[in-house]
């Protein structure tokens, strides 16, 4: 498979600026594998899908609000700091992306605040845009962290053109979200309102909850042609041994099983055995899934609109069929679907 088999005319205007009004009425196409038919639905029609013990499957990750703006010392040149994750909680060490990089280096300080509570220093170069900070902050760990919190902005993907709105902090973030520790919302939740996972409910539908938290290398595009070269990188999964107890009853019960999302179903792929069964999991995954795979775990996905020559066009291409999903892809733009983190939805049976 060549990362140019994937690629497709995606209209600008496509890419959504602002979710929709209401979470659950995002548009829906639904895929049916076995007929190779499209219908479009509103997201709320998922729930005529499914029936009794039919599981789905979130992924519990939170955003936190990673995007700051600090000023370099003497300058004064306006920064943006991008956290990406945590490397040492005691001496508050962390790996970011700069913004401009070329003006940040080694030994550099870089100021959050004007009375100067917030410092980090600069004290590795990882990649072309990648730093390691040491932040610099009098009080308790739990004072750090609410300041990083106070100081960051929800880190909308730079293909959002606009400034951050307040509704922001709400709506890139899935109703379910519990464990604190991505940088990209699991997109394919966000349609969930808590009046559908109630109806969801009523109707004996069951839950379970894996944890991967989303890093930017959702985002990077892939710079090789041939697909068997190309790395991931790394993000961390949390699947303990109830919810691994909850998917394995519904697998070995024949029952529909439905990945909310292609982080859901990177963590279900990356824990699976042989003989198809979950294990409880705590660890980090960098696998990349393009056709052919065979899935072990969910029959059925929940996913977003992606961009062209994308992973995760990819991982729903190996799942439904590189063919019908490009037909598919066809479709969405020819009506008009929305693409991408704030976009429309597929269901795919």
């Amino acid at each position: 498979m060549k990362t140019s088999d994937f690629n497709f005319d995606l209209p600008a205007e496509l890419l959504a600026e602002h979710p929709s009004e209401h979470r659950d009425e995002a548009r829906l196409m639904v895929l049916n594998r076995k007929t190779e038919t499209i219908e479009h639905k509103l997201f709320k029609d998922v729930v005529d899908y499914f029936d009794e013990k039919d599981l789905f499957i979130f992924n519990n990750t939170k955003v936190f609000p990673a995007r700051l703006y600090g000023n370099k010392e003497k300058t004064g040149a306006k920064i943006e700091v991008f956290l990406l994750r945590e490397l040492d909680k005691e001496t508050r060490v962390w790996d970011v992306l700069v913004d401009p990089a070329r003006k940040i280096r080694i030994g550099n300080k870089l100021f959050f605040t004007e009375d100067e509570s917030l410092v980090a220093e600069v004290i590795d170069n990882t990649t072309s845009r990648g730093r390691t900070l040491r932040f610099l902050f009098d009080g308790s760990y739990e004072e750090f962290r609410t300041k990083l919190k106070e100081l960051g902005e929800t880190p909308l993907p730079k293909y959002i053109k606009r400034a951050v709105e307040p509704e922001d902090a709400e709506r890139y973030q899935t109703i379910y979200a519990k464990v604190e520790g991505a940088v990209a919302a699991p997109t394919a939740g966000l349609h969930f309102s808590k009046h559908l996972m109630k109806k969801l409910e009523i109707k004996g539908i069951d839950f379970a909850e894996v944890t991967l938290h989303v890093g930017l290398g959702t985002f990077n595009p892939i710079e090789v042609e041939d697909l068997s070269k190309h790395k991931m990188e790394s993000e961390e999964i949390i699947i303990d041994e109830k919810n691994a107890e909850i998917i394995n009853r519904a697998v070995d019960a024949h029952r529909r099983v439905c990945a909310v999302g292609t982080t859901t179903m990177r963590a279900l792929e990356t824990s699976v055995s042989s003989n198809k069964k979950i294990s409880a999991f705590n660890g980090w995954t960098n696998k990349f899934i393009y056709p052919p795979h065979d899935f072990g775990v969910a029959n059925s996905m929940i996913t977003n609109f992606h961009t062209p020559k994308s992973t995760l066009l990819m991982m729903i291409a190996a799942f439904a069929g590189k063919d019908f999903i490009m037909h598919a892809y066809e479709e969405a733009v020819k009506e008009k679907y929305k693409f991408y983190s704030y976009g429309d939805a597929m269901l795919i049976l």
